[in-house]
């Protein structure tokens, strides 16, 4: 049950929607193409098995590994500013 303003279900729909968005923005940053045989960072070769594992790889996994931490770091901030996550 919704209290005040808010419809039922407002709570679990604001769910739905951060969880859609976090989908929508993984799957743009999936690789398309050709793989790459060295990294376009470091120019270090890139192993077939990942090349295989991975179509369309870009980068080794030293380099990947550096720019999925660093993005971790900026993504946990709630940018959707529900009432909830405005008053902690």
């Amino acid at each position: 049950m919704a209290g005040g303003f808010a419809k039922d279900g407002a709570v679990q729909d604001q769910i739905d929607a951060t969880i859609e968005d976090a989908v929508k923005h993984a799957r743009a940053q999936l690789p398309r193409g050709e793989s790459r045989k060295n990294c376009e960072e470091c120019d270090a070769p890139i192993p077939e098995a990942r090349r295989a594992a991975v179509p369309g790889v870009r980068l080794c996994v030293k380099c990947q590994s550096e720019i999925d931490e660093a993005s971790k770091l900026r993504s946990s901030i709630n940018r959707r500013g529900s009432k909830d996550s405005q008053l902690r």
